[in-house]
């Protein structure tokens, strides 16, 4: 994955901060991270020094170990309960392999749970398989053009526009664009009921 243009180098460092932030929060070391996540200790250490860019799989491990929102790694944390994100301050992804962009447009607020994501699948692409999330963490999609398979553990569901799908998110989970032209959908990820 590597972040769009506009918002490399700031957006990497928010990223390493907010790492580093929630693995020491953790009383975590970069070798306890990695057993907790799968993520290597070299791959952690070179996100946290800004030498590299990992893929929404690699962060959702991280995200998932630590106990935090995917958001809450690319974004610090804001007070206000007004937030205006404009369009250019809101962090993206874009897996260069697939295609697969990733743009955070929930804020990062104290005390909260919810991670809402816009995502943008290119045709026949995959976005690889995310870790299941710890008991409670549920998941909500929204198709807002094309067709999409979501693979919940054993299960298949197939999306169209407007269909909207719930899932407990504790199993592990994939989505691939069935269809000839990209396939965009909200994701909520709702954390609040194991805080």
């Amino acid at each position: 994955m590597t972040l769009e243009q506009s918002t490399d180098s700031s957006q990497l460092s928010i990223l390493a901060e907010e790492l580093r932030h929630f693995r020491r929060k953790n009383s975590f070391s970069l070798e306890m991270l990695a057993e907790a996540s799968g993520v290597s200790r070299s791959m952690i250490s070179k996100i946290e020094r800004c030498e590299a860019v990992p893929s929404t799989v690699v962060l959702s491990k991280l995200a998932e170990a630590l106990g935090v929102t995917f958001s809450k790694l690319m974004a610090p944390a804001v007070e206000r309960e007004i937030v205006h994100i404009p369009a250019a301050r809101q962090p993206v992804l874009r897996d260069e392999e697939s295609g697969f962009l990733r743009r955070c447009i929930s804020p990062v607020l104290p005390g909260r749970g919810i991670d809402w994501v816009l995502n943008t699948l290119p045709a026949n692409a995959e976005t690889g398989n995310f870790v299941a999330h710890r008991r409670g963490v549920e998941e909500y999609i929204f198709v807002l053009r094309g067709r999409m398979r979501v693979a919940i553990g054993e299960e298949r569901v197939t999306l169209n526009q407007g269909d909207s799908l719930y899932f407990q998110a504790d199993a592990d989970h994939s989505f691939l664009n069935l269809g000839k032209t990209p396939c965009e959908y909200f994701l909520v990820i709702d954390t609040s009921k194991v805080r």
